[in-house]
């Protein structure tokens, strides 16, 4: 690494991701021991022996104002007017590559750290081309925050670079584009083995799910419990995905929804990515939009507290007319509305506003 990227890349704590000083020994935040190639290469360590073990640059950013009173974060991390810790980056971020695609990504109110990711992508034309990647670290995994986003960045890029449209049909469309879905579901566990560690008693694992838009065609793929949802401004919504998951299984036997999600292994999933995955090949489904509506794809931490299609969507339209159906704070209004639920969980909402077809 040159010198110059070396000075853009901030240090992070291995364990939680907070930041640290050049130096410490310790992580403020959780008490971890830092190696010394967390201090001076610049590199994120995921394991104990950085020999040993894969990494992800982590870019500087400039510290948030004080959440707690607005005040100036100083450069040890506390607010030098009301002495408050200050948020990570981590902690809470929006990504929005046109103006008719945004994402807000939340750590929650419960957790101590975001496992959540995301990464975007989209044509500057509204309802043209868009990519959207949600991955959900497995809280009981270690370093699942750093797979997670590894995971979305790799699939994200598989999917940018991918245009294959077939002989030019519909269904040869859809194939080709489940056929990237695939190749990018690859690329994204690949990227969670890589951030691994080779001995780890808990190897990082995280859910994925993805819909890519190409004009009035979308197609979704998910691994895990992460879901995508169709919600037309006239017509029905509907649920693009299938959740791998133990409250599934009981919902696909009879049991009621609303009973199965709040049983005591709802959350269990039964597929995911990382070294330990069972299998790996994504549930794909596909929809040609023939009128406006709202393309969602989001992490547990909103769904758990609406799950159905129909009542999600009445809260979206809500919302988004509160918003100037602007996909970015709509988003960011959709995480706040989780977190004043419970936040029990990190949180993380994407959405493209897609027009009526002749419109694209």
């Amino acid at each position: 690494m040159d010198a110059a990227m070396t000075a853009e890349i901030g240090l992070v704590c291995p364990k939680c991701g907070d930041g640290v000083a050049e130096g410490d020994h310790f992580c403020e935040a959780c008490g971890t021991e830092l190696t010394p190639a967390v201090a001076s290469n610049g590199l994120v360590s995921i394991g104990a022996d950085p020999d040993e073990v894969a990494t992800v640059e982590v870019p500087k950013t400039a510290p948030a104002p004080c959440r707690s009173c607005g005040g100036v974060v100083g450069a040890d991390g506390y607010c030098q007017t009301c002495g408050t810790k200050a948020a990570a980056p981590r902690d809470h971020f929006s990504e929005q590559p046109a103006p008719w695609v945004g994402m807000t990504c939340d750590r929650g109110i419960r957790h101590h750290r975001n496992e959540d990711a995301a990464a975007l992508a989209a044509d500057p034309e509204p309802g043209s081309r868009a990519i959207l990647v949600v991955c959900d670290g497995v809280s009981s995994s270690t370093d699942s925050d750093i797979a997670s986003l590894a995971a979305a960045k790799a699939a994200c890029e598989v999917l940018t670079v991918g245009r294959a449209q077939g002989l030019g049909t519909e269904s040869s469309r859809v194939g080709a584009i489940v056929a990237r879905l695939s190749a990018a579901v690859d690329a994204a566990n690949e990227a969670v083995i890589a951030n691994t560690s080779k001995d780890s008693p808990s190897p990082a694992s995280c859910t994925f799910v993805a819909a890519v838009v190409e004009q009035n065609l979308v197609v979704a793929g998910n691994v895990g419990d992460s879901r995508a949802y169709w919600l037309p401004d006239a017509g029905e919504a509907v649920a693009l995905t299938v959740d791998d998951s133990w409250a599934a299984e009981l919902i696909a036997e009879g049991v009621p929804r609303q009973e199965a999600e709040a049983g005591p292994r709802a959350h269990a999933i039964t597929r995911w990515l990382g070294t330990d995955a069972p299998d790996h090949t994504p549930r794909t489904t596909s929809l040609t939009a023939d009128g406006p509506g709202w393309l969602l794809v989001c992490s547990d931490g909103l769904w758990n507290y609406c799950s159905e299609a129909v009542p999600l969507a009445e809260l979206v339209r809500r919302t988004a007319a509160e918003h100037g159906d602007e996909p970015l704070t709509t988003s960011s209004a959709l995480v706040d509305w989780a977190n004043a639920q419970g936040g029990q969980d990190n949180i993380t909402v994407a959405l493209a506003r897609m027009p009526a077809p002749g419109r694209i």
